[in-house]
């Protein structure tokens, strides 16, 4: 199998304190090379920032993300812009608008929203955005801004419409553990339909368990080939050709410097 990238993962986390090294060498031994840090609140920042120090492996991203909002500072945007400039950054996020939660607040999140566009116009960087009931205000939102080099739908769930729509703007669409359950016909039969080129692996680890774990067992990236494994029977495509173009675009849109490993 040719090297894998989990574009979305919360090494960062607490679950993973323990485990760190361990899940490294793990995630070496199923063939990854590549896995994505993306932060989440400014409190969170720090620890991300010393996991993947010096790493060739782990890619860190910034951002505030809306399930955090009431950390959020106005403050946090200016620490956010000078952390964009650090080495080893590869995109502005995870953030992005959440209006299946009820209790957060849609005109706080609008504010760190738009806050954050202007950030990756700013440092032309690609986005990793989180988008929850929002699909439609998300790509108005983004036709406005005008990014140069797109970005990443974290967990995709929306229409196939909605998914061409994203990547008519240069974005890739995140898909991880939802694929393991049968019962998701509309999302299975949507990666089996988009071009390979559009789709993104990702694990999203500690949450979104795949089904084959049990109750209250956390997710880890080493189950990214599991992912590759369900898109190549859905797509009837082999397990080599989806990790090999899934990296390449991952590579690709954030710039990580794998070509010579993902070909």
């Amino acid at each position: 199998m040719r090297p894998l990238i989990d574009s979305h993962c919360h090494l960062d986390f607490p679950a993973f304190d323990t485990i760190f090294e361990q899940e490294l060498m793990a995630c070496q031994a199923v063939g990854m090379r590549g896995i994505i840090v993306p932060g989440v609140s400014k409190a969170t920042w720090w620890r991300l920032a010393e996991k993947t120090k010096g790493s060739d492996m782990l890619f860190a991203a910034y951002g505030l993300h809306p399930y955090f909002l009431k950390e959020h500072s106005r403050e946090d945007v200016q620490v956010l812009a000078a952390l964009l400039g650090e080495a080893n950054t590869v995109a502005v996020g995870e953030f992005g608008l959440d209006y299946f939660d009820e209790s957060l607040d849609p005109q706080e999140q609008q504010y760190y929203f738009e806050a954050q566009l202007d950030l990756a116009v700013q440092k032309d960087l690609p986005v990793i955005l989180h988008v929850r009931k929002a699909h439609d205000e998300v790509l108005k939102a983004l036709r406005k801004a005008k990014l140069s080099r797109g970005g990443a739908i974290h967990a995709f769930s929306g229409s196939g419409q909605q998914a061409h729509q994203y990547i008519e703007l240069g974005f890739k669409l995140g898909f991880g553990g939802a694929l393991s359950y049968t019962r998701a016909t509309k999302l299975r039969r949507l990666v089996a339909e988009l071009p390979l080129e559009s789709i993104l692996l990702e694990t999203d680890a500690p949450d979104m368990p795949p089904s084959f774990l049990a109750k209250g067992e956390i997710n880890k990236p080493q189950y990214i080939v599991e992912t590759a494994k369900t898109i190549a029977q859905l797509r009837g495509e082999t397990v080599e050709r989806i990790g090999q173009q899934t990296s390449r675009n991952a590579d690709r849109l954030f710039g990580l410097g794998l070509q010579k490993l993902v070909g």
